[in-house]
């Protein structure tokens, strides 16, 4: 079958436009990677990477903030150890987050029987096709434009006031709904404590109004990874920091996550700078059980001007099993105008991004191939 691929356009016809999709391609008994799907050298990731990472930085990933005690005499210190990540990182892990294990579970076993389906049966939701424009099944990140393909499967389903669009999903529709509202009352509490650090706000009705307007969209994504035969030659998904507000991730315990370690994380790690033509460096996030993994967006990053990070990551294939990572993206309303706080510009003595519409930032993001955090170079003031 593998044979059938050689011509460049019915590999791509067979994947993107007939819906089939990458484990399409593991279906058919292919045993190497088509060369669509090989990266350059610099974007592939080792089988082994930082062995002698930075303690601190190990300490806080292995280490899931209790988001429970937020409620409790021990609120200051955990809002402190979220706050404290968001500067630096861009990541860190959660546990007794409101969201039920069992729910978890149930969300990845509904997840598997969506991607075993029949192709026939997940192509009807691939982009021009899908009977809701909410919802979309298709693999890589722009096909059409990327030079080399990521090995990547996808369903993503947005929301919106109606809960109807999750009904096209019916192998995923009840539980990944209630996995978006429980998880998503998190994500307000989780923004609450991170804008309310700055100090700006001192009325908490205001802070409520913009922590809505930060998460008036949101959308749940499936991503399938399936097993490849040559996983030091792909990628999962390609360097990038998310455009919205916060990220909610579940991971199974496969593993694969990796984010970037910037150059005053490593330095406050001890870590020596990098020299000229050192590679970057870079740290697996570890499954943990039960727990989910946080992420800060290029939205929160401009809004705080700054002062909150968003993380570049990219995923690694493996060739032992599929993996899954679901993740919640919680973004302003594309019609929402976003820019960095005016009291913040006021406490920094210069804005570091410009207003605009959160429209804007999504077409330029989705119209480009992934490029790290390049996307920001769209709201960044030069």
């Amino acid at each position: 079958m593998a044979s059938c691929f050689e011509q460049e356009d019915s590999l791509f016809n067979f994947v993107v436009r007939d819906g089939n999709g990458v484990k399409g391609l593991v279906d058919s008994g292919l045993s190497k990677v088509p060369d669509q799907y090989i990266q350059p050298p610099n974007e592939r990731i080792p089988e082994k990477m930082m062995s002698n990472s930075p303690s601190i930085i190990d300490h806080q990933l292995h280490t899931p903030i209790d988001i429970s005690l937020l409620d409790g005499p021990s609120h200051d210190q955990v809002a402190e150890a979220i706050v404290k990540a968001a500067e630096s990182f861009g990541f860190f892990q959660v546990v007794n987050h409101g969201v039920p294990v069992e729910l978890l579970e149930s969300l990845k076993e509904s997840a598997h029987r969506f991607f075993e389906q029949l192709p026939e049966k997940k192509a009807v939701y691939r982009k021009g096709a899908s009977p809701s424009p909410f919802v979309k099944y298709g693999t890589s990140f722009v096909p059409d434009k990327e030079k080399a393909l990521e090995w990547k499967d996808f369903i993503s389903m947005t929301y919106t006031t109606s809960f109807t669009l999750f009904a096209y999903i019916y192998h995923c529709r009840e539980v990944a709904l209630e996995f978006l509202k429980t998880a998503s009352e998190m994500v307000k509490k989780i923004l609450e404590v991170l804008i309310g650090a700055f100090g700006v706000i001192a009325d908490e009705s205001i802070l409520v109004d913009l922590v809505d307007a930060l998460t008036g969209s949101k959308m749940v994504n499936i991503n399938f990874y399936p097993t490849c035969p040559n996983p030091d030659l792909t990628i999962g998904v390609g360097r990038h920091s998310d455009v919205g507000a916060l990220t909610v991730l579940l991971q199974d315990g496969i593993g694969g996550l990796y984010v970037k370690l910037e150059e005053d994380i490593k330095e406050a790690s001890g870590k020596q700078k990098k020299a000229d033509g050192d590679q970057p460096q870079w740290m697996e996030i570890p499954p943990i059980p039960g727990a989910l993994v946080i992420n800060v967006g290029d939205t929160l990053q401009i809004v705080s001007n700054g002062g909150y990070k968003s993380a570049e990551h990219r995923v690694r294939t493996t060739s032992t099993q599929s993996r899954l990572s679901i993740p919640l993206f919680s973004a302003p309303l594309p019609t929402q105008k976003i820019g960095p706080l005016p009291e913040l510009v006021d406490a920094d003595g210069v804005a570091h991004y410009r207003d605009f519409l959160f429209g804007d930032y999504l077409n330029n993001f989705f119209g480009n191939t992934h490029e790290g955090k390049k996307a920001l170079d769209f709201a960044k003031i030069t």
